[in-house]
């Protein structure tokens, strides 16, 4: 599944990587991800903005996770 996000929302993107759990997704300004297992993947040409895009979106995806339902 691959998803264009036109803003950069950590908790949304978050929301999607944690669902759909594989496929891309590519953020605006920022550039384009990979996901697998629930968590974004280092990226291979990565630049340090989207090193903490993964980082930041990550961390979110963990705090989703320990939520109750």
């Amino acid at each position: 599944m691959f998803r264009n996000f036109k803003a950069y929302r950590p908790l949304q993107v978050a929301r999607f990587v944690k669902t759909l759990f594989k496929g891309n997704l590519h953020i605006e300004g920022i550039g384009t991800f990979e996901f697998d297992g629930g968590k974004i993947l280092m990226p291979n040409q990565g630049t340090k903005k989207m090193l903490l895009v993964m980082s930041e979106v990550n961390q979110h995806i963990r705090q989703l996770s320990m939520m109750p339902a």
